[in-house]
């Protein structure tokens, strides 16, 4: 089959013939119909996050944003038959370890990141494998366009499970989101559905725009003002700030500025992950946080039992992930739109779903 293959860090990556994935018995094949471009993708290509035990080696494939039919079934595997149309967060679990059994499979003791280590190969390519599929893999419903859908397992899930479960966000709360890109905008359209007020914080005007098409009631151009956090707490009542607020692109700035912008009782939620400069360490406004009581959370992928909270905001008309894809691509112009995630260039998601 064709897939794009990992190299050596920064170095443009081709398309070749390599062998199909073998089905794991508690596993599925998938035909590959639609699969999301990721920032993620990009920082792996560059060969970021070792810090975190991400090693990205020659020989890899990356993808981790898969839609597809099941073309085989393991057969230790119940819950999925072949000609099923699925997905499956990226954030791979086994399904038997403490956290599994209390529901939250995203921070599975044996979590696998599906695209970013070389026995979970990822989806850019015409076939990929998914172990544990009982636990992992689900079922989209009859009349979901791969296309629309295929943000869900990373960045579109990562912002909906933290602004639906680890956030305490209601309607009328204020919230602000810091780095409008894929993961920042599904952050803008989740909590806009529902019915927070949403500051959306970017360098980009055109990034910032297209916030406001998803639900943004207020922007902050950060190259235009000297002060981030004031400028986000002068749109709520008596400037008190914002009740939730989101870092969705990881750097120190970002971190910070998030953390800044909010209320006394405020919930920073972090979903981005650092960068090189980072290496994982951001200092930060301690004392702030001590005086206000604010909470700093994280949220990491989503469990695959809470897909059917999206599908029925879908169902509803409520949400509409689809409106974050903003264009497709060829599996030959992967190697490039990655590549170009260096510049920033990118609004909203882009979708492979030529093979």
């Amino acid at each position: 089959m064709r897939a794009v293959v990992f190299d050596e860090p920064g170095e443009e990556m081709s398309i070749e013939e390599v062998p199909t994935p073998e089905c794991p018995p508690d596993g599925v094949v998938v035909e590959t119909e639609a699969c999301g471009v990721c920032r993620s993708d990009w920082h792996a290509w560059q060969g970021d996050w070792s810090w975190v035990g991400v090693e990205s080696k020659p020989g890899l494939i990356f993808g981790h944003e898969p839609v597809g039919i099941v073309q085989e079934v393991g057969p230790n595997v119940e819950s999925i038959e072949v000609g099923d149309r699925v997905t499956n967060p990226f954030n791979l679990a086994d399904g038997s370890c403490p956290m599994c059994q209390q529901g939250h499979q995203n921070v599975c003791e044996q979590s696998v990141p599906m695209g970013f280590v070389d026995f979970s190969k990822g989806a850019f390519a015409e076939e990929y494998a998914v172990h544990a599929a009982d636990t992992n893999v689900v079922t989209l419903p009859d009349d979901v366009d791969p296309v629309a859908v295929a943000g869900l397992g990373c960045r579109f899930a990562t912002a909906f499970h933290g602004i639906t479960q680890r956030a305490d966000l209601g309607a009328g709360d204020w919230v602000a989101v810091h780095g409008c890109g894929g993961v920042g905008l599904s952050a803008v359209h989740v909590a806009d559905a529902l019915g927070a007020n949403v500051v959306a914080v970017d360098l980009k005007q055109d990034a910032l725009d297209k916030a406001v098409e998803l639900g943004a009631t207020h922007t902050v151009k950060v190259d235009e003002v000297e002060d981030v956090p004031r400028e986000v707490k002068g749109f709520t009542p008596r400037n008190r700030g914002a009740d939730v607020s989101v870092d969705a692109l990881g750097i120190a700035q970002t971190c910070r500025n998030s953390v800044r912008s909010l209320s006394t009782l405020g919930q920073h939620l972090q979903i981005g992950l650092t960068t090189s400069e980072e290496e994982g360490e951001v200092s930060l406004p301690v004392d702030e946080v001590v005086f206000d009581e604010r909470e700093f959370l994280g949220s990491y992928g989503m469990p695959a039992h809470e897909y059917e909270d999206i599908f029925r905001m879908m169902d509803a008309g409520t949400i509409d992930p689809g409106a974050i894809v903003s264009e497709t691509v060829s599996l030959e112009e992967v190697p490039e739109t990655i590549a170009s995630m260096g510049e920033y260039d990118t609004v909203g998601i882009p979708v492979c779903n030529e093979f």
